[in-house]
């Protein structure tokens, strides 16, 4: 497997990039998860022979990148939400509504969204980072 510090940072790398895509110019969102999964197996320093790491182990490497990214992605995205609904709810002032309920059912949504999303593109970013590095 990779190094996880890199790992780590390109999850992380994934997440920043992702958010700041999301807020400027929503479809270029993709290029987050795909840079992170690449920088994550591209600097792998657990192999010292490239040539024996294979697309597998760079798409293994983006895939891990990807869930960890998608889980800052989630956390990120669930805390903007829920303080747009405190927003919205002060604004109108219903008291009967349940608090939480809507932000349950979109913090599900976003959860399942961002890591399929992440974990696809972070694949695809991996094997491409061990195609360029050969």
């Amino acid at each position: 497997m990779a190094d996880w510090k890199i790992i780590g940072l390109g999850g992380l790398f994934n997440a920043v990039l992702s958010i700041i895509f999301i807020v400027i110019f929503f479809p270029l969102f993709f290029l987050g998860p795909l840079t992170g999964g690449f920088l994550a197996s591209y600097f792998s320093q657990r192999y010292e022979d490239y040539a024996k790491m294979d697309l597998k182990d760079g798409a293994i490497a983006g895939i891990i990148s990807g869930m960890i990214g998608g889980l800052i992605i989630t956390i990120i995205l669930i805390m903007g939400f829920e303080a747009i609904e405190v927003i919205i709810n002060l604004i109108s002032l219903e008291i009967g509504m349940i608090p939480g309920a809507n932000t349950l059912v979109a913090a599900y949504i976003i959860f399942q969204l961002s890591i399929i999303i992440s974990i696809i593109l972070g694949a695809l970013g991996g094997a491409i980072g061990i195609m360029v590095k050969k």
